[in-house]
């Protein structure tokens, strides 16, 4: 997953959580992100790309770290 941006992403279906830990080593939680949105996060060719357009600033989220 190479990302000048991301450094990793786990994603809960349980909870539907996502959560974000940038390469600053900020880490974000995602809330009700929909599992559909997580797969094709995955598939994307650009992490940074797709994280902008579709999770930043369209899902509640709250800083951990």
């Amino acid at each position: 997953m190479p990302s000048s941006v991301i450094r990793f992403f786990k994603y809960d279906p349980q909870t539907a959580v996502l959560k974000v830990t940038f390469v600053t080593g900020k880490v974000y939680e995602y809330l009700s992100v929909p599992q559909e949105i997580y797969h094709q996060w995955k598939a994307a060719f650009s992490k940074g790309q797709f994280f902008n357009e579709y999770i930043r600033d369209k899902f509640t989220f709250r800083m951990l770290k």
